[in-house]
């Protein structure tokens, strides 16, 4: 077993035994999805003298693949040239690579890159205040071939380590993580009690990957991205991502996302009917909308109208449904159709306010309307998120296959997919059960109680004090709650936002309403409407409250 983690931080080895720790994990889950390269390079691993693994893990955790040996100072390693020697033998370092003018610049100070390029400052017209990126830009053109750190730099006395595993190391981050988001300062945090994750057991089902071809999709598609990101034109990016759809329903949507993004780009190049084509094929949420208004603007208004109309008989979510309603008209007007009627949103309370200026503005709101027996509470979206998250933990850190596969998830990883609530229909059914009786109120108090910072996609610890979780047991309906929650999992990824700042309890009378804060020049953002029809639609109190400062000239005062 692992060492506890109190022990494991007093090891100065303590990310090494981390390390090896993935490597066992992964040697154990994932052998069967191993080549040969990386079966010798875990095998071959803890066989090394101690100090020549704590150097390269050390390289491997930090950023770069280039390192001058005189930045590798550890206690604990020693020397890093005396140690080096094992890692350069198996190939993972090269102890002395060949650097272009690009690639040792980063590894230089300025003052050091003064001095190694001195005679040559008058020749490029260079100032000796040039910036580094100033004086890269004008000794390039004099520099075009690679050479080692000494041949550049003769007067340093140092070498550069260039680590030749990195992608080797990625693969296994992948593996272990199930995403190259996450990086091996995770171990860290959690080791420190920074973050703690909830407990949930792993089976061979709930890997991450099942096939080696799926990893390499990931990792190829992961590849395409960060050139896209780095300025590449989006016409070679797109002519290496794969237009075939991809078996693998995760994957497809990391694919789809990419395209997506490649339309958008396409479409702010006013490259117009490339981001119509991608946005046709493209399955990601937001594209089929995005096609119907790059139609619009190239004035195909008839194939625009078909496509909006066929869309609206099955919106693919209410954000969807928002932008069509909006889309529609404006489509018919032009085409010369006959005005339909629109169904009006439902009237939303408003007050005006008129304060003395104190920012932020939603702070000033909860001041000016919190009574000693109505108190307010700045909650925005964390409220109704996290008592969704209390009511319903069990349900979402339940090990189900592709939700859990490594120990610092703060949350399933199928938590924004399609199938999220389908795949757990029944134990959301009967935990929203629990809210026609008093259960519900026992459960949450239990999990508070029980998961008290644990991480979590919905609980914000910080926001959700025992004070503000009583106050909302007591006045919050049930039913509104049920309401609440039904709809956040009808959209996670739209609905966990937009709702209301701030919510005044009324302890005496069993109530509550909620207020959206506006500031001077703010407007209501188009899931804030979405929330605040869907509230009002159903009976749920709540005010938009519109605020002018003071100092800005009156505004009438208050008025409800």
């Amino acid at each position: 077993d692992a060492p506890p983690a109190s022990s494991r931080l007093d090891d100065p080895f303590y990310y090494l035994l981390n390390f090896q720790d993935v490597l066992d994990w992964i040697l154990s889950r994932y052998g069967d999805l191993l080549d040969a390269r990386e079966r010798a390079f875990i095998e071959q691993f803890p066989e090394l003298p101690r100090p020549a693994r704590a150097l390269l893990v050390r390289m491997i955790m930090r950023k770069g693949s280039r390192f001058r040996a005189s930045k590798l100072r550890y206690a604990e390693i020693g020397d890093p040239r005396a140690v080096a020697g094992s890692l350069a033998e198996l190939g993972w370092i090269d102890p002395d690579p060949a650097l272009t003018l690009e690639q040792v610049f980063p590894l230089l100070t300025r003052s050091e890159i003064l001095a190694a390029f001195a005679d040559d400052l008058d020749r490029a017209n260079l100032r000796k205040n040039a910036r580094k990126d100033e004086l890269l830009a004008g000794l390039a053109g004099l520099y075009p071939g690679a050479r080692s750190l000494a041949g550049w730099c003769p007067a340093l006395n140092d070498c550069v380590f260039a680590l030749t595993v990195m992608d080797l190391c990625d693969r296994f981050r992948l593996l272990f993580f199930g995403n190259l988001r996450q990086d091996w300062s995770e171990f860290v945090l959690a080791d420190l009690g920074i973050y703690q994750y909830e407990t949930v057991p792993f089976t061979p089902e709930s890997r991450a990957f099942q096939r080696r071809a799926d990893v390499d999709a990931y990792i190829y598609m992961h590849d395409c991205r960060d050139r896209f990101e780095a300025g590449e034109a989006v016409s070679d990016v797109l002519a290496d991502v794969p237009r075939q759809a991809h078996a693998n329903p995760w994957l497809e949507a990391r694919r789809g996302k990419l395209l997506y993004s490649l339309a958008q780009q396409f479409e702010r190049d006013g490259a117009l009917a490339d981001a119509q084509a991608l946005y046709r094929d493209c399955t990601y949420p937001g594209a089929r909308v995005r096609c119907i208004r790059v139609l619009e603007r190239c004035e195909e208004l008839a194939t625009a109208y078909a496509m909006a109309e066929q869309a609206l008989e099955d919106p693919e979510s209410e954000a969807e449904r928002q932008h069509l309603d909006r889309i529609l008209p404006r489509l018919r007007r032009k085409l010369g159709h006959p005005k339909q009627p629109r169904a009006e949103p439902v009237p939303v309370s408003r007050i005006d306010v008129t304060l003395t200026r104190q920012l932020p503005v939603e702070l000033a709101v909860r001041d000016h309307f919190h009574r000693d027996d109505a108190p307010v509470h700045y909650v925005e979206n964390t409220l109704i998120n996290g008592l969704f998250g209390l009511l319903c933990w069990d349900v979402l850190f339940a090990p189900l296959p592709g939700a859990f596969f490594h120990p610092f998830q703060r949350g399933p990883a199928d938590l924004l997919r399609p199938d999220f609530h389908r795949r757990r229909a029944d134990a959301f059914r009967e935990r929203f059960a629990e809210l026609d009786s008093s259960a519900y109120r026992s459960t949450i108090r239990h999990h508070y109680r029980a998961k008290f910072n644990l991480q979590s996609p919905f609980v914000v610890w910080g926001a959700l004090t025992p004070a503000l979780l009583d106050a909302a047991l007591d006045c919050l309906p049930p039913a509104h709650l049920k309401l609440w929650f039904e709809r956040l999992l009808r959209d996670i990824r739209a609905n966990r936002a937009g709702m209301p700042d701030l919510i005044q309890f009324y302890p005496e009378e069993r109530r509550y309403r909620m207020i959206e804060v506006k500031g001077p020049g703010d407007r209501l953002q188009d899931n804030q409407l979405r929330w605040l029809d869907f509230c009002a639609r159903h009976d749920m109190p709540v005010d938009v409250c519109y605020v002018s400062w003071s100092d800005d000239g009156p505004n009438g005062g208050d008025r409800a």
